[in-house]
């Protein structure tokens, strides 16, 4: 049997238990936003530029023209992923489940869900302004900028990893790498990138195990190897 609502102060009592609960979650997501006055907003672009600048440098391409044209389009985008992020706190994303796991959204979860709404064209324009000027090794440069060398840290960490990596396996894993580095560029801080790469690592896992590897196994016996060679370095210290 249907049920129905009887009473009409039961009734108004849940429409107005509704209404706060949204009225509290829209003021919730509002207040969250994270306002910059106009003095912070002129400092925090100055940092942007000077971080630009850097990289650019870096790169010492010897042409004032291009510098400042690649310049400008690295400090537009660290500047709108900058902005892009503090008007989408977490809280603007309902707390919730992840479908694929059950597992209930963590902060950082509902903060890369907002940041990764931000319009395509945002990573677009970096990627064509950046190919305007640059060869692609100079354009790898400038992303390795962005996530701190990421790529090679972590290529570096299943060589140790995975006994014998052959050829093919190190190809596509670094695949699967530059990948997560080119994604990761969008995010605002060090532990959103990070929880890009995280996928990224995952699949180079699942592509070891549907090869004939035990990723499981593996890290385990290097975790237990450093962990007897630091034994070892301590033991012979005391002697």
């Amino acid at each position: 049997m249907k049920a129905t609502l009887k009473s009409p102060i039961l009734a108004a009592a849940i429409t107005a238990a509704t209404l706060f609960s949204f009225n509290s979650y829209s003021q919730e997501t509002k207040s969250s936003t994270t306002q910059m006055s106009a003095e912070q907003r002129a400092k925090s672009d100055e940092e942007q530029q000077k971080k630009a600048a850097e990289w650019v440098a870096s790169l010492n391409l010897k042409d004032a023209a291009k510098e400042k044209r690649v310049q400008e389009v690295i400090a537009t985008h660290l500047k709108t992923v900058r902005d892009w992020h503090n008007e989408h706190h977490f809280s603007t994303v309902p707390a919730g489940i992840n479908p694929a796991t059950g597992n209930k959204l963590s902060d950082l979860d509902r903060q890369v869900i907002a940041n990764s709404a931000m319009p395509k064209t945002v990573h677009e324009n970096l990627m064509s302004g950046l190919r305007k000027d640059l060869t692609e090794e100079q354009v790898e440069a400038i992303l390795d900028k962005y996530t701190i060398g990421k790529v090679a840290f972590t290529m570096n960490g299943y060589k140790s990893i995975v006994p014998n990596l052959t050829a093919e396996e190190e190809v596509t894993i670094l695949k699967y790498l530059k990948q997560a580095r080119e994604q990761a560029v969008d995010y605002k801080n060090m532990n959103q990138i990070s929880a890009i790469f995280e996928i990224y690592k995952t699949k180079s896992e699942q592509y070891l195990n549907a090869n004939g590897r035990n990723w499981k196994q593996m890290y385990k016996d290097y975790i237990n190897a450093v962990k007897a060679r630091k034994a070892a370095e301590a033991a012979q210290k005391k002697q």
